[in-house]
C-alpha cells in the first residue's frame, strides 16, 4: 500500500465515508494483492520510493484488465510500459475514464495525480529512430515526478548538432542518452559534462549490431567517467534511475 492510498483511507474513516470493517479490508492487501496470475504489490512504494509499474509486454488482454483495476481500486498512479497499440485498442473500453496512452513510446499511464515536478532530467536520443525508448524514459521520469527535457537526433554522425546543445545539457542534474548503431553517444556526453550519464542502447541498427549487443558492449565499456548503462530498450529503467538521482539533488538544493 503506498503512502497516497493509506491517506485516502484513514482521510475516508475520519469523514466516516467508509466502515472499520472496510478499513480493514482494504488493510488486508498488504503487502500484496494475489491474483493467482499476479501478486500486485501495492506496498512497494513504502519500500523502495517507486510504485508497482505494469510490463504490459506478454500479458494476455485478461490479464492486464485485472492488473489495472486492481491497482485503480486501490487508487494507485499507474504506469504500463510496452503496451502495443493492437493490445491496448482491445482493453481500451475496459479502462477506467481518464487515461494517456502514448503510441510512440507504448506506454499508458492512469490515475496519475497531479504533482509538481522537480529539478530536470535532460534525455537526449541519437537518432530518430531511437526516440520511442527515448519517449519512454520521459514518460517514466515525468509520471515518478521529474522534469524532462528532450533533445532528438543529435548523434555523433553530425557533431556540431550535441556541441550545439552542451550548454543545456549542463545544467541538468542527470542526463539519459539513448542511442543504437554504433553507441558512441554516451561517451561523448559523458566527456562534456559533469552530471551522471545514464546510457542506454536500443536495438536500432544493421546487422552487425545484433540487435542492440554492439551499442551495450560499447556502453558498457565506455572510458567515460560516470557513465553508467541499462539493458536494451530500456527507458522505463533509465526514468527511475534519474528520477532517483535528481530527488537526491532535490534534497541536497534545501
Amino acid at each position: 500500500m503506498d503512502v497516497n492510498r493509506l491517506k485516502i483511507i484513514l482521510q475516508d474513516l475520519y469523514n466516516q465515508k467508509i466502515s472499520p470493517n472496510e478499513v480493514a479490508k482494504q488493510l488486508s492487501t498488504l503487502p500484496y494483492e494475489n491474483l493467482d496470475f499476479a501478486k500486485i504489490d501495492h506496498h512497494r512504494s513504502l519500500r523502495n520510493g517507486l510504485p508497482e509499474v505494469v510490463y504490459g509486454k506478454g500479458k494476455t488482454e485478461s490479464q492486464l484488465v485485472k492488473i489495472i483495476q486492481s491497482l485503480y481500486k486501490a487508487k494507485s498512479d499507474i504506469l504500463v510500459t510496452k503496451l502495443d497499440s493492437k493490445i491496448y485498442k482491445k482493453i481500451q473500453k475496459k479502462l477506467p475514464s481518464k487515461y494517456i496512452y502514448n503510441k510512440l513510446s507504448s506506454t499508458l499511464v492512469i490515475n496519475n495525480k497531479k504533482k509538481k515536478l522537480v529539478g530536470k532530467i535532460t534525455i537526449i536520443s541519437a537518432g530518430t529512430s531511437d526516440i520511442p525508448v527515448a519517449e519512454e524514459a520521459r514518460v517514466t521520469s515525468e509520471f515518478l515526478g521529474s522534469k524532462t527535457e528532450t533533445f532528438f537526433d543529435i548523434g555523433v554522425a553530425a557533431l556540431h548538432r550535441l556541441l550545439d546543445k552542451v550548454k543545456l545539457l549542463r545544467e541538468a542534474r542527470v542526463v539519459i542518452v539513448i542511442a543504437g548503431m554504433d553507441g558512441a553517444l554516451p561517451s561523448v556526453v559523458g566527456g562534456l559534462v559533469s552530471c551522471p550519464v545514464i546510457a542506454v542502447p536500443t536495438s536500432i541498427g544493421y546487422g552487425a549490431s545484433f540487435n542492440g549487443v554492439a551499442a551495450l558492449l560499447t556502453m558498457l565499456n565506455s572510458c567515460s567517467t560516470g557513465v553508467a548503462t541499462v539493458n536494451i530498450d530500456n527507458g522505463f529503467g533509465a526514468g527511475c534511475i534519474a528520477h532517483k538521482i535528481n530527488l537526491i539533488g532535490e534534497k541536497n538544493n534545501h
